[in-house]
């Protein structure tokens, strides 16, 4: 799977309350979910960020509640995939299980800057930084998650079967 969009960068911590904050929880609809996404950490984001854009965290991304609808909100707001130096385990479980990609790479994270340019390729294993010309490697994808993902996620893999 190929991404390419413009990176919103945060820092370390980054809360699934901060992802999708808990008043909008009344609803699991992914497109009301969606309006509200990073709105307690960047108030603009979803009027700046554009479908195919990509979110890079530092250590600890989706830290906090174990809910599904901060992958969910991600998701359905249009961002292609989430790079960090590390993720919260329920998180990273989550991400999967919802068919939103996410990568570990500290070395990437320290080598892109807000606003730049980036191309991922889960299948290759490559986090390329169009905007300094810089490549990063990464575990690509094994076959399974490359399946788990283009399906949207493990519910929808599984009624594939």
């Amino acid at each position: 799977m190929l991404f390419k969009g413009k990176v919103f960068k945060y820092r370390d911590d980054v809360n699934t309350d901060e992802i999708i904050p808990a008043r909008y929880l009344n609803t699991s609809d992914p497109k009301e979910l969606a309006k509200h996404t990073m709105e307690d950490i960047d108030k603009d984001f979803m009027k700046k960020m554009k479908p195919g854009d990509i979110i890079v965290g530092e250590k600890n991304f989706g830290c906090g509640s174990s809910r599904e609808h901060a992958p969910i909100a991600i998701k359905e707001a249009g961002v292609s995939c989430v790079i960090a130096k590390s993720f919260a385990r329920i998180f990273y479980r989550n991400c999967f299980n919802m068919g939103l990609p996410i990568l570990e790479s500290a070395e990437a994270v320290d080598g892109i800057s807000n606003g730049d340019l980036v191309e991922v390729d889960t299948v290759k294993g490559e986090i390329i930084n169009k905007t300094t010309g810089k490549t990063f490697t990464v575990a690509p994808y094994p076959a399974f998650m490359q399946e788990l993902i283009k399906a949207g996620g493990l519910i929808k893999y599984v009624a594939k079967k």
